[in-house]
């Protein structure tokens, strides 16, 4: 009867996501390629030290979104969650830009994916075209999410499994060379100090690997738009958040502290985006393993059709929510008898499909410019969620209800909300700072690095000014108890 009910208030979309599927939802989503290849140019530019520190800050950052999202999304387990969570605490105009920016965000992520992808298939078929890849990869991961939200979850726990083995498989072999178990001398923390190591670059390195580091972690509130469509969020949503987060944090900070124990910072190919000179690859082969290569590409590409098949999902979820809050084209908001949004899906698909211009202006560069289109606009959404959490709490409270009705409580508020929101407008506006300390400004990389910016903004306020919508009282702002139960 109870799951009877949630499909109603769920407005269609099928409760059939389990705790494991959100457990390797939030963890899948959230490691892919910033840290099979990002984490080596992190060490390269800011030093061992400077990169874990910078892992660190945005990882606590991030473990505030996710405690602001865990205390909003078992409380309203929505597919839209961060446009309607916007949309009802603090103003439409900025629930409508969210969730156009959270859109365009995932749908030009699935691009990039695509384009990634044929650079991986590349490693063994060098002579291959780039669409055939792009093309077979789109059509998988279509198959995958048309078929159901289950479908979904099974591809994305299966996808997660095999990126988790391979980091704690890492990770073991890393230790036992450190510790001279493995492959004789032990490796010791010799490299933590050559140079000026730790801390190479000083505090403006650091700063510059923030958005490698942000745009590691993007993923991980994913588990928010899977809420909607998940069985007893109120129960499930929290414990994926708490320990999810953790063991995320955990993988990050002990792969890099293994890569940069192993290989010198100095290290050339580091910044290199090869498969074959990527940090797991040296470290494997350092390790013994003749076929490091190989075993990393195919690893690369799992978590590549992982970050593909989460962004597909997420645009196309959100871009349904939008619909029903009336914020889309109502075509959107339609369900097949599966529960899958058909239109919105086709519609991100076809967006996807700019990955074929990999195949018309050479991959490498479009590569490069799809991931830092993509790349802010990850902060913006999670500015979004503090926000909105900082405001429903002031709402929930104002209009005389208790915490003990909240089913998950954020700690450390709101002091977490606040200082998630302070880092991530540092790292907005500071993410491109070296392009203004160099003697000609590079227009074009310019441009690209502070899109989303003014993309948000023209949505934002052109939305405000044509609606006239006004911040949303905390009186008036829309809390149903029994809404999402």
């Amino acid at each position: 009867m109870g799951k009877q009910t949630n499909t109603i208030n769920n407005g269609g979309l099928q409760r059939s996501l389990k705790a494991r599927h959100l457990m390797m939802i939030s963890l899948g989503g959230s490691i892919g390629t910033g840290l099979f290849l990002g984490s080596g140019s992190a060490i390269y530019q800011a030093g061992p030290g400077g990169a874990l520190l910078a892992y660190l800050i945005i990882g606590v950052m991030v473990y505030f979104i996710m405690t602001s999202l865990g205390e909003l999304a078992s409380f309203m387990p929505t597919s839209g969650a961060f446009s309607t969570y916007a949309t009802r605490f603090i103003d439409p105009a900025l629930g409508f830009a969210l969730g156009w920016n959270y859109w365009y965000s995932w749908a030009i992520t699935l691009a990039t994916e695509l384009t990634a992808s044929t650079l991986v298939m590349k490693f063994w078929f060098p002579d291959s075209p780039s669409w055939l890849w792009s093309g077979l990869f789109i059509i998988i991961i279509f198959g995958i999410n048309i078929l159901s939200v289950k479908g979904y979850g099974e591809g994305e726990y299966w996808f997660s499994f095999i990126k988790v083995a391979t980091i704690i498989i890492f990770i073991i072999v890393g230790f036992l060379m450190i510790f001279g178990i493995m492959k004789g001398e032990a490796v010791g923390f010799k490299n933590f100090t050559i140079g000026d190591a730790p801390f190479h670059g000083g505090f403006l390195a650091v700063i510059g690997v923030f958005l490698t580091a942000g745009f590691s972690f993007q993923g991980t509130e994913i588990v928010g738009v899977a809420a909607g469509e998940s069985e007893d969020p109120r129960k499930n949503v929290p414990k994926a958040i708490k320990s999810v987060f953790w063991r995320i944090l955990l993988f990050y900070v002990l792969a890099i502290i293994v890569i940069g124990l192993i290989i010198p910072y100095t290290t050339e190919t580091l910044q290199s985006d090869d498969i074959m000179v990527s940090p797991f690859t040296l470290v494997f082969k350092k390790a013994g393993l003749a076929f490091a290569a190989s075993l990393m590409n195919a690893v690369i590409l799992t978590a590549v059709l992982s970050a593909g098949n989460s962004s597909l999902y997420a645009s196309t979820r959100i871009l349904y929510a939008m619909a029903k809050e009336g914020q889309a084209p109502k075509l959107f908001g339609k369900l097949n008898k599966r529960g899958v949004p058909v239109a919105a899906l086709v519609a991100t698909t076809l967006v996807g499909m700019l990955a074929f211009l990999a195949s018309a202006f050479g991959d490498g560069a479009i590569y490069m410019w799809l991931l830092n289109a993509a790349g802010i606009t990850g902060f913006i959404f999670w500015l979004g969620i503090a926000a909105s959490h900082y405001r429903f709490r002031k709402a929930f409270l104002a209009q005389g209800h208790s915490l003990e009705e909240l089913p998950y409580r954020a700690k450390l508020y709101p002091f977490g909300p606040i200082f998630a929101f302070l880092v991530g407008l540092i790292v907005i506006l500071a993410q491109d700072y070296q392009a203004f300390l160099a003697d000609k400004i590079d227009w074009m990389d310019l441009i690209a690095a502070y899109l989303g910016i003014p993309l948000f903004i023209v949505m934002w306020l052109g939305y405000k000014l044509i609606k006239k919508t006004k911040v949303v009282p905390l009186q008036e702002c829309k809390i149903d108890v029994d809404e999402f139960k």
